[in-house]
């Protein structure tokens, strides 16, 4: 935008980004070291694995995970289960430098 000539501030686009999350546009993480970052994802309930020093993120599929969370669940009481999972470790291309 601003190669362009338009004039943008930083907090406009924080705003942005995070009316985006709330919409469900792109997802929020907090990384390791406190930070918020953005990222787009597809749609529909997933996992991810994130890469500690690039922030490489590939979604990944938990077969069985949801039937387990509602089982466990259950046994305490709760309802209504909401859940995020996110591993993270160093991807193949920072493991090899």
């Amino acid at each position: 935008m601003r190669h362009d000539g338009s004039t943008v501030g930083l907090a406009t686009v924080y705003r942005a980004l995070q009316a985006m999350a709330a919409s469900g546009e792109v997802d929020s993480i907090r990384t390791p070291d406190g930070q918020i970052a953005y990222r787009t994802c597809t749609p529909g309930h997933h996992h991810h694995l994130v890469c500690r020093s690039c922030g490489r993120t590939v979604e990944i599929s938990l077969p069985g995970l949801e039937e387990q969370t509602r089982k466990i669940a259950g046994q305490y009481g709760f309802a209504e289960i909401d859940h995020e999972v996110e591993f993270f470790g160093t991807c193949a291309d920072c493991s090899s430098k």
